[in-house]
């Protein structure tokens, strides 16, 4: 039977005190004693106190995080979901139409401007330049409800 020789390390102890202005207390040097070997040792586990403010404040980053990456995952998903569906809602505004009517002439074509007493003024309209409708500005002319401005109905399968 052979017995293996004994390893010791032989470490100079010394006395130095490390500071940190993050805890409470000083960091002591770690000097082993000849006797201990390796696997024994074990640094200490350094204890941070939190006060209600910095776990408040921690939580808030966490959330704030978790939304600014879910909203536009959320907003993609549902902007590919509507891609993959056929538009053919007909414009809200114009009702389909492509066309507005002018809200200066109401339709006519013509302002009338009262000048006093009993005059009246009748001129054309210079927004329509007296057609009396405009391009839908939110459809630009094709009827159809633009994807942003999706209306869908739902309606129960029963």
């Amino acid at each position: 039977m052979t017995i293996a020789p004994s390893l010791s390390l032989s470490l100079p102890r010394c006395r130095l005190h490390l500071h940190s202005s993050f805890l409470s207390y000083p960091l002591k040097s770690f000097s082993p004693s000849p006797s201990s070997t390796r696997s024994s040792i074990q640094p200490k586990p350094i204890r941070a106190e939190l006060d209600q403010n910095t776990v408040v404040a921690i939580t808030v980053g966490v959330v704030s995080v978790a939304v600014g990456i879910g909203i536009p995952i959320f907003y993609e998903s549902q902007i590919d979901n509507a891609s993959k569906r056929e538009n053919t809602q007909p414009c809200f505004p114009c009702n389909g139409s492509g066309a507005q009517k002018c809200r200066f002439c109401l339709g006519t074509g013509n302002v009338t401007v009262e000048l006093g007493g009993d005059q009246k003024e009748v001129s054309r309209c210079i927004n329509c330049d007296g057609a009396g409708s405009l391009t839908c500005t939110t459809c630009q002319g094709s009827g159809i409800q633009p994807r942003y401005l999706d209306r869908r109905e739902f309606k129960d399968d029963d």
